[in-house]
């Protein structure tokens, strides 16, 4: 179960980390200059950063064990 939520989280990373250089490089070449573009890139990055980060509580909440 834990190796499954690990591999989650890698992948969800990579997605943020994808996103973001995609956006990054879709802004810096002009290509996609109007600001519903943008905003579409940036919802996604923060869907998967949510994403993460509760794989990430998940994984913590495992490994606490149920301590008090």
């Amino acid at each position: 179960m834990t190796i499954l939520l690990i591999l989650a989280l890698v992948a969800a990373m990579g997605a943020t980390a994808y996103v973001l250089v995609r956006g990054v490089i879709a802004m810096a070449n002009g290509k996609e200059n109007n600001g519903a573009k943008q905003q579409e890139w940036m919802r996604k990055r923060v869907l998967y950063q949510g994403i993460a980060i509760a794989i990430v509580a998940v994984i913590l909440l495992i490994a606490g064990g149920g301590r008090s």
